[in-house]
């Protein structure tokens, strides 16, 4: 099903309006035909969650609190505590260290590719982390936004700053123990918790732009100075080309959290925004979410 379930349409002709159960037409009522998103969806995810983004009113929940590893939808809070760096320079230049790359490899890691001893803008590096899911930009962000006089000590902090942060938004079952999503066996969230992170994120229009790009190409400055230009980096979120009116928000998986999808879109002004974890494929994690997506749709 392309766009979801197709027989949710919001109809702007004078006098018409569809709503989830019902037509009203020249003042009468009428049954809508087949009760369109009256039921809701089946998914093959573990837990799921979708929320009206302006209102925070809850549209669906399904083990919604239950708390679950998240793969790398932990770089939606990665991104959001360095955009909400006090006088953040987003063109300020970060070189790439061996520890990066050597993380990446140790891991067997997603990776954004980043060249050891190249000069790499914030913003690059926050698409870097936001499309190919790059861990080693993950890395450098947080040896970046982290304090302290050694690598891991900054990054300890940084993590501490996302675990300040979940506190601040309230979030009861949520804690992170990495950067990237590949936790110690502490870093876990839930679809609610996950989805009010994003939604929080969204405020952010940098962070807006970013998840929202398809494809986005640096250009970085080599040990030399001379200009490298990266191979393109692909949005790994395939809703933005499956998925009309999708504006983010961020794949995940791993051995443990299986394959998630933090999703939102926009239709006819109003934003729907929630969280699949533990689907059973690549493929499923967005069949589902296209589900939970137009099934939203018909109650916000």
């Amino acid at each position: 099903m392309k766009n979801g379930i197709m027989g949710i349409r919001l109809s702007r002709a004078a006098g018409v309006a569809v709503t989830t159960g019902a037509v009203l037409a020249s003042g009468a009522l009428y049954a809508a035909p087949a009760q369109a998103a009256a039921t809701a969806p089946t998914i093959v995810a573990k837990g799921g969650y979708v929320m009206n983004n302006a209102s925070g009113k809850s549209l669906y929940t399904k083990a919604a609190d239950t708390r679950r590893s998240t793969g790398s939808t932990t770089k939606i809070m990665t991104a959001k505590v360095v955009l909400a760096q006090k006088n953040l320079n987003l063109d300020a230049k970060v070189t790439i260290q061996k520890a990066y790359s050597d993380y990446i490899v140790s891991k067997n890691a997603s990776s954004a590719r980043l060249i050891v001893g190249d000069k790499v803008t914030v913003r690059q590096l926050l698409y870097g982390l936001m499309l190919p899911s790059g861990c080693d930009a993950a890395y450098a962000l947080a040896d970046k936004f982290g304090t302290g006089t050694t690598r891991a000590a900054r990054v300890k902090s940084f993590i501490g700053k996302m675990n300040a942060d979940a506190k601040k938004l309230g979030l009861k079952n949520t804690h992170f123990d990495s950067f990237d999503g590949i936790g110690n066996g502490k870093n876990y969230s839930t679809p609610r918790d996950l989805t009010k992170i994003a939604s929080s994120a969204m405020k952010s229009t940098t962070f807006r732009k970013i998840v929202k790009t398809k494809k986005y190409t640096a250009k970085t400055i080599t040990k030399t100075g001379s200009t490298r230009t990266m191979a393109p980096w692909t949005n790994t979120n395939t809703l933005l080309s499956s998925y009309s009116g999708t504006i983010g928000v961020k794949t995940g998986s791993g051995p443990e959290a299986k394959y998630c999808l933090v999703f939102a879109a926009t239709r006819n002004g109003k934003t729907v925004i929630g969280t699949v974890l533990a689907s059973s494929s690549a493929s499923q994690r967005e069949k589902d979410a296209k589900k939970l997506l137009s099934y939203g749709f018909g109650k916000a």
